[in-house]
């Protein structure tokens, strides 16, 4: 991307001040990460994305607001001192341990340090990245761009506290260095054709389809080196363009989420690899998309679309937190690799196309 078009992204952030910003974080920190039911609360997350898209102080003070009477958001349940350092294992998924979760990894943090904290704990948290539907990743992620300790305490006991684990690696040898076709792969077995579960909720459709003993394989199909990322990234990208579909725009939304978290991820395979089967898991929820032709990317890519100013300042006027999360993300995967793909993405996304 030109220094010209990553220039014309970041003059249109940050009109709400550093103080509000973080005034309107620790104000949202107190509710509980999901509210009924089993819903993930992205509101501390969404209030770093208004901001870094120009959004103003009280446009942040407002969404709060907006956010808590749209979802109900219900507080912290109160800690009991039950999660210590040698039992924290023992309570991995339990959603009713958050506040004792949240006790014990503040004080890890503070003690540690919020990246060595992270470091630690993570390795062993990684097999149920699918917590939450991708949102306790999402929470990490967002703590470890915005430098938090108090939000990396949380990212981390909301992981431990809605933790799902869809298949450890068994160390498999890998079949494909291509994204789509660990993807393909969920259109063969019939197991998953019909799935009888709660479909409202993300999680209970992963956790459903991990039950198949022949999703198994998924975790290790993918070989993983160093153009992985970005071939992740190119396919997240296409399925959203061809489907536009809520579950896709977690595979965008997430490859950028994998990017935030990195400096605290020194094992770069292994975050990779269980994002990766979280999507594939997705597959059958989404409709088992035909992923798009290249003359079909390219014919989206030479549309009329928006330039990223008016991306963000459409963005910004809307409630929904994911027209918020995708525009943001977009915005910062465009300066990564320019592909006006991120465009039609967001502007798709907000109707401005």
């Amino acid at each position: 991307m030109g220094a010209a078009s990553a220039r014309a992204i970041s003059s249109h952030r940050n009109s709400a001040t550093r103080q509000g910003l973080e005034r309107a974080v620790a104000w949202a920190r107190q509710w509980s990460a999901e509210f009924p039911f089993f819903l993930a609360n992205h509101l501390p997350m969404v209030l770093v994305a208004l901001h870094r898209m120009g959004a103003s102080d009280e446009r942040l003070e407002a969404y709060c607001q907006i956010y808590h009477e749209q979802n109900g958001l219900v507080p912290v349940p109160e800690p009991t001192g039950k999660v210590t350092h040698e039992n924290w294992r023992d309570f991995l998924g339990r959603r009713e341990h958050e506040g004792d979760y949240r006790a014990f990894f503040g004080g890890e943090v503070s003690k540690l340090g919020a990246t060595p904290a992270a470091v630690q704990y993570l390795p062993e948290l990684m097999p149920g990245m699918a917590a939450s539907a991708l949102h306790a990743f999402m929470r990490m992620a967002y703590a470890t761009m915005t430098m938090s300790d108090e939000e990396t305490g949380v990212a981390l006991a909301y992981w431990a506290a809605t933790y799902l684990p869809l298949g450890a690696s068994e160390g498999r040898a890998a079949t494909t260095e291509d994204p789509a076709e660990v993807l393909g792969f969920m259109y063969r077995p019939a197991a998953f054709k019909n799935i009888e579960t709660e479909r409202d909720l993300l999680w209970h459709f992963m956790r459903a389809i991990a039950l198949k003993p022949e999703f198994a394989p998924v975790v290790d199909l993918l070989a993983i080196g160093p153009q992985t990322h970005d071939r992740v990234a190119r396919c997240s990208l296409a399925l959203y363009a061809a489907t536009l579909d809520f579950c896709a725009l977690h595979a965008v939304t997430g490859t950028h989420w994998l990017r935030l978290m990195a400096p605290r991820t020194p094992d770069t395979a292994t975050p990779l690899r269980y994002f990766w089967q979280a999507i594939a898991a997705l597959v059958p929820k989404i409709g088992f998309p035909v992923l798009p032709s290249g003359d079909q990317l390219e014919a989206w890519r030479r549309m009329p679309l928006p330039d990223w100013p008016e991306i963000f300042r459409e963005a910004i006027a809307h409630d929904d937190e994911h027209d918020l999360s995708l525009s943001f993300s977009a915005g910062e995967e465009f300066k990564r690799y320019g592909d006006r793909l991120y465009q039609f993405a967001a502007a798709k996304r907000l109707n401005l196309v």
